[in-house]
């Protein structure tokens, strides 16, 4: 049975200390008493749990589970383990051209977060590179894009093993492409736009007065989680609520409505340039609160359809 006692991790950062939910913050021995049962891992309480944040050391073993990539029971934890590394290590990830784009958007996006880059430069791109090339060449109708290099990121970040950091990446997009067919962009776009005007009317309209393309920002903000627009702290919390919630893409839009009212009055003393460039590059933000609130719009807006 593995062991969850040690950093699962590699990199790290300090987080930035939040209030509301972290009043009720779960304990690392209470993730770890869990984690380390030899029967069977009780997902349940490590979503009940998660919502509440996950120490950073061991986020990626809970997001294993809580994604599914990892099954709860114990006794065939090994041969299931030994059979996703056997399953990673035969997929073709030579792609020459889409290696060097990979490499290329990892060094910019490291060169953006400077100081408080929490990997190591020299070996980590490997890691990249070889994940996003295994995955679009398992999935042939996915194109690459920039994207794919932060979505990818978190799981790089908190997870050892390449195979799991595979896994989990593919898990996630899996779940996004299920959605995409359910609710295409531009029907989550116009949805998106009819909450905003619902819950936050005076600064739609300031938006529109401005001439914001809602398009450019809401797109991006409702494709991929926000991974590119937040700084890496406040997407790893907000991911641990995320991941805890089996209908988070639905949950998803009043999380973005939560980011707008928060930065109301400073988003209403900018022009439309300067709106553009703070909504594509999001303050560091007290998720615990954010997630508060969301479930507060939710509750509204639900109230408003009856």
């Amino acid at each position: 049975m593995t062991s969850y006692s040690s950093s699962s991790s590699r990199g790290s950062f300090t987080p930035r200390q939040t209030n509301t939910l972290e009043i009720t913050s779960i304990s690392r021995d209470e993730f770890l008493e869990t984690l380390d049962s030899e029967v069977f891992v009780d997902v349940n309480k490590l979503r009940e749990y998660a919502r509440h944040g996950i120490p950073e050391e061991i986020r990626g073993d809970v997001w294993k589970f809580l994604l599914g990539t990892e099954k709860p029971n114990r006794f065939d934890e090994i041969t299931m383990r030994k059979s996703r590394a056997e399953f990673y290590d035969a997929i073709d990830k030579e792609n020459p051209e889409t290696s060097k784009r990979v490499r290329g958007e990892v060094n910019r996006y490291f060169k953006r977060l400077g100081k408080k880059c929490p990997f190591d430069t020299r070996t980590t791109p490997a890691t990249f590179e070889s994940v996003i090339c295994a995955y679009l060449n398992t999935n042939h109708a996915i194109e690459y894009s920039p994207r794919l290099v932060q979505m990818c990121t978190p799981f790089v970040l908190t997870m050892k093993k390449d195979f799991d950091v595979f896994s989990c990446f593919e898990r996630l997009m899996s779940i996004m492409d299920a959605y995409a067919l359910k609710m295409p962009i531009n029907k989550r776009i116009a949805q998106f736009l009819t909450y905003f005007r619902i819950a936050l009317p005076d600064l739609c309209s300031y938006f529109e007065e401005e001439e914001v393309d809602m398009n450019e920002w809401a797109s991006s903000w409702l494709r991929y989680l926000l991974s590119r627009e937040l700084p890496l702290p406040c997407i790893l919390r907000l991911w641990d609520v995320y991941f805890s919630q089996p209908e988070f893409m639905d949950f998803h839009p009043y999380v973005c409505l939560a980011i707008l009212n928060t930065m109301k009055e400073t988003l209403e003393d900018l022009d439309q340039s300067e709106i553009r460039t703070q909504l594509l590059c999001l303050p560091e933000i007290d998720i615990p609160q954010i997630i508060n609130q969301a479930f507060n719009f939710r509750s509204e807006i639900s109230a408003s359809y009856k």
